[in-house]
């Protein structure tokens, strides 16, 4: 095995009516043929989800969907999970989560709330018991430049691995911190705790078998306070250091540049993902939603 890319085809294909266009890096596709405007059929369903299990990211272009049509895609790929914030449009979608820099009584852009900044790599909400299985998320407004998303996958960083450090991890867990965003700021109602053995947080395993592939694939969550129950903090963060520094390498990773109406639907339980940076004088809008997921084992 050749760090498991031969698992994943690199010519663009068809499964029935869809087309599968692999994007040329270690994960994501385009997928094209399909009217995400209409109910979609079994078929096409079923094919959708076979190419999402082969390619772990998903990328739709050119839509011009409503919020109710978003929603009804989302659906049909599980079920959805309410938002985790409250703003003007969740008191009619409740199950629909604003990315956004935006101030919603000025209309004007704000440092608060995400903001311009960077996203580190995380999965999101692993700090979760059980953490969602996918994000569906569509771009509304962009700034002209900046606020890429890449993904990595976890397949491969776990088949990648050496024999010497796969089995230091085998049968470990990590600490999720639950206390801070994927922008590394203090969530309401949370201590500042600094030392890693006291991160709250739920105990997830590092090495996660994926319930639908049944692929093996890293779990990481996010780096900052996590922690390796059993071991010191010295040892944990040494360890911790070289997974997250093998882990996020190039050659595991695609990097979107987004483009508006295009909608990515992500893998939670086999990828991560960061955003980049962008100027914050332009606003930035993005939706989405959360598929609920399954207990990692």
């Amino acid at each position: 095995m050749n760090d498991g890319q031969e698992l994943r085809r690199r010519q663009a294909y068809s499964i029935g009516d869809v087309q599968v266009v692999p994007a040329a890096a270690a994960l994501g596709a385009e997928i094209r043929g399909v009217d995400l405007t209409q109910a979609l059929s079994a078929e096409t369903l079923d094919a959708v989800n076979q190419a999402w299990s082969e390619h772990e990211v998903l990328l739709f272009r050119d839509l011009d969907l409503t919020v109710e049509q978003h929603l009804a895609f989302a659906g049909a790929i599980g079920d959805l999970e309410p938002a985790n914030l409250a703003t003007p449009l969740t008191a009619k979608y409740p199950d629909l989560i604003e990315i956004s820099n935006v101030d919603y009584d000025t209309g004007t852009p704000v440092k608060n709330r995400l903001g311009n900044s960077e996203a580190y790599w995380h999965t999101d909400m692993s700090y979760r018991e059980v953490p969602p299985k996918a994000s569906c998320l569509i771009a509304r407004e962009l700034p002209p430049d900046g606020g890429d998303t890449s993904f990595c996958s976890m397949y491969l960083a776990y088949e990648a691995m050496g024999d010497d450090l796969r089995a230091e991890v085998e049968g470990l867990t990590a600490v999720h911190d639950e206390s801070r965003n994927a922008a590394g700021k203090l969530r309401e109602g949370y201590e500042d705790v600094t030392d890693p053995e006291l991160t709250p947080g739920p105990r997830h395993p590092i090495i996660r078998t994926h319930p639908v592939t049944g692929r093996k694939a890293l779990f990481l969550g996010r780096r900052p306070y996590a922690y390796i129950p059993g071991l010191s903090v010295a040892e944990s963060e040494e360890l911790l250091d070289r997974l997250w520094a093998h882990a996020t390498q190039a050659r595991f990773v695609w990097r979107h540049r987004w483009r508006l109406g295009d909608m990515v639907l992500w893998d939670n339980r086999c990828s991560m993902h960061r955003r980049d940076a962008f100027d914050g004088q332009y606003r930035r809008v993005l939706h989405r939603t959360q598929i609920s997921g399954d207990r990692p084992y």
